[in-house]
């Protein structure tokens, strides 16, 4: 019965710290990005991800959600999720696995919050596309219509953003019950 909120969007839109936010305030339990886990990660010294990555990402991704799921309770906040996984890896590759758009579809979450490109693009070793965030919105946004999911966008910076975040749960919280049948 735990309620999954996905934050998720295009790179530098402020998921990780509006997830850790919504995670501090909700009292939940916070699921890291596995891209930047993995992308950060001492073996990769630094290289670019390549296409040989997005399984290893995937399948990172799909360890801490289940080690998530059993500590979780009432809800959990992801700093993203496999359809994340899967929008990159059909925007940097032109293809993705079928097995992870089938998990991202079994996992989907039960709110997505979609941050919008409102906030400045800050080079950090990772991101790479400052003049693609637009381009990646729109992939996002098909991509999440294309998987069934509830998704509300995200705005502003600082508390105001994270105001919109907490209306959005709350009207989440108000117009459905979680799915007796458990997490999907």
């Amino acid at each position: 019965m735990t309620r999954r909120i996905v934050v998720t969007g295009s790179e530098c839109t402020g998921k990780t710290t509006l997830a850790r936010a919504l995670a501090v305030r909700l009292g939940a339990h916070l699921v890291p990005e596995a891209s930047r886990q993995h992308a950060e990660s001492p073996a990769r010294a630094g290289r670019s991800l390549a296409p040989d990555d997005v399984e290893p990402i995937a399948r990172l991704a799909v360890q801490l959600d289940d080690a998530a799921r059993a500590l979780a309770t009432d809800v959990m906040v992801l700093d993203t999720d496999l359809v994340s996984t899967v929008v990159y890896a059909r925007h940097y590759y032109g293809h993705c696995a079928p097995w992870i758009e089938a998990e991202a579809r079994a996992r989907r979450g039960d709110l997505y919050l979609l941050c919008a490109t409102d906030l400045p693009w800050e080079p950090d070793g990772v991101r790479d596309r400052p003049g693609q965030r637009a381009e990646l919105d729109t992939l996002f946004r098909r991509a999440l219509d294309e998987f069934g999911c509830t998704v509300r966008d995200v705005s502003g910076a600082g508390p105001p953003r994270e105001r919109m975040a907490l209306a959005a749960l709350a009207a989440l919280a108000a117009l459905a019950p979680p799915d007796p049948a458990g997490p999907r």
